[in-house]
């Protein structure tokens, strides 16, 4: 399967049968990055907010997920989990939905704007990931100390980060640099434009790979 970050949070996933689903896809205008022209089947979104719900912006009339479930779709199974925007369980910020997908027998999750801190009854009911797409860039969200956690919990063997500072967002957020720290140096993978491919051959189980894309677009 492959990965393809479009900006912000915003992940296009495809499946070698070429079924595809598109996460959190922001407002240009509101993020200061433009998002792709991209066609998907699925679209699943975390919550609604402007830059984590523009459906509208994605082609071939998707499906969109939007909520707490389990879903079949060609073949790809996909459970929306219920959490908190924030540490108050919702009371400032609202619910959270984190969605998990299973493509090409890969485990991936994306947390969506996760605010509220880990714990043992949030992340058993994640369960296993292979791939982890987690935001780091606190204010909104957690920050890059709370989102360690999550991973060591979870230990995926690939985090990705998402909903940090990038040089043409126009949202107050960190950058990723502080989530970058908190990991061994040969742990880092710094990927030259917005596309990686996973099998299962790609997980050791051994250790956690953080992914960083580099697009000068974002």
């Amino acid at each position: 399967m492959k990965i393809q970050w479009l900006g912000h949070s915003c992940f296009k996933l495809v499946e070698s049968t070429g079924t595809t689903i598109v996460a959190d896809p922001y407002d240009p205008k509101g993020v200061g990055i433009d998002l792709p022209k991209v066609k998907a089947d699925v679209v699943t979104i975390s919550h609604d907010h402007f830059d984590h719900s523009c459906k509208n912006n994605i082609e071939g009339n998707p499906t969109t997920l939007d909520k707490v479930g389990l879903w079949d779709i060609n073949g790809v199974e996909i459970i929306g989990l219920q959490s908190y925007h924030d540490e108050v369980k919702g009371r400032k910020r609202g619910e959270n939905f984190i969605f998990k997908y299973r493509m090409d027998g890969v485990d991936l999750c994306h947390m969506g704007d996760i605010g509220q801190e880990c714990s043992p009854v949030l992340s058993e009911s994640i369960g296993a990931v292979d791939v982890l797409m987690i935001p780091v860039g606190g204010t909104y969200t957690i920050d890059a100390a709370q989102a360690k956690e999550y991973v060591d919990f979870l230990m995926p063997d690939v985090v990705i980060p998402m909903h940090f500072k990038t040089p043409n967002s126009k949202l107050d957020i960190d950058k990723v640099d502080e989530f970058v720290d908190l990991f061994d140096e040969e742990d880092i993978m710094y990927v030259d434009g917005d596309t990686f491919e996973f099998d299962r051959s790609s997980f050791d189980g051994e250790s956690t790979k953080v992914i960083i894309f580099t697009n000068d677009n974002f």
